[in-house]
């Protein structure tokens, strides 16, 4: 397990990226820790698919075990159905079979069903929104089939890797310092420093940079950080269980980066 992420790129070392960190950093995007656009999500299934079933292709006819197995839950909860529909893939092998065949399914149960004529248009919609959330997620899978395993993990890898939030450690906690932040709040520490993000929208709500961040100590139920200097502090607050974690990994990104510039200082 990588504890600090400050010099890591995709397909530099293909063990590393292949045996620990796709299986690291995985977890942390399906529990919607990253905020990322339906486009990325789509993508990054199609990458997960060919990961965990390579060239097996019978497993995308189950269309809400995709979702789940593959989409992070926030994003499927916030995210309109037209905005599935803005990736319109064509020339699709092997797609129109299976998106039939949950046609079939739909009109078996709404010709078999006595339903109200609320219920009917919803059944309408949610038939219209598989067919494009599965066409999506299969032209996804078809533009990575001919990868490896391997080559998949490395590909998620470097797609993450762009946004500000990769290798991120991320802690759930309810802070108590600023009453203009929700109670509930996503951290995540890395080389940047400490950023707030809301918990269900994933909005950066404020950074801390490391060099901005004066004190930190914790306790069994807490995490306390101050920034600023002694002129003008902020301190933050928060009701953790993990506080222990939160601040044994921040000494160790001060203390790699202080090395660091003594080491630039004194060649």
């Amino acid at each position: 397990m990588r504890k600090l992420w400050v010099s890591v790129q995709p397909g530099k070392d293909i063990k590393a990226d292949t045996i620990f960190h796709y299986h690291q950093e995985l977890p942390k995007y399906m529990r919607g820790y990253h905020r990322c656009t339906v486009e990325d999500a789509v993508n990054l299934a199609g990458l997960i698919y060919k990961i965990q079933y390579n060239n097996e292709r019978s497993q995308l006819a189950n269309i809400n075990k995709i979702l789940r197995d593959f989409v992070p839950e926030y994003l499927l909860r916030m995210s309109a159905q037209e905005e599935w529909k803005k990736v319109e893939p064509s020339d699709l092998p092997g797609v129109d079979s299976v998106v039939d065949r949950l046609q079939q399914i739909w009109a078996y149960v709404v010709d078999n069903l006595v339903l109200s004529q609320e219920e009917a248009q919803r059944f309408a919609n949610c038939r219209r929104c598989v067919g494009s959330r599965l066409r999506n997620i299969i032209a996804s899978y078809n533009k990575h089939e001919k990868k490896t395993v391997e080559e998949a993990k490395i590909a998620f890898l470097r797609h993450i890797s762009r946004w500000p939030t990769f290798g991120s450690a991320f802690f759930e906690v309810k802070q108590s310092s600023d009453p203009s932040l929700p109670d509930i709040v996503l951290i995540a520490i890395n080389k940047h420093g400490v950023s707030l993000f809301h918990p269900k929208t994933k909005e950066l709500l404020v950074n801390h940079p490391l060099n901005k961040i004066s004190r930190w100590n914790s306790g069994n139920t807490y995490f306390q950080m101050t920034t600023g200097n002694l002129v003008r502090d902020n301190k933050i607050l928060c009701e953790t269980s993990l506080g222990y974690k939160m601040d044994d990994l921040l000494t160790s990104y001060i203390s790699y980066f202080l090395t660091m510039q003594q080491k630039t200082a004194n060649p």
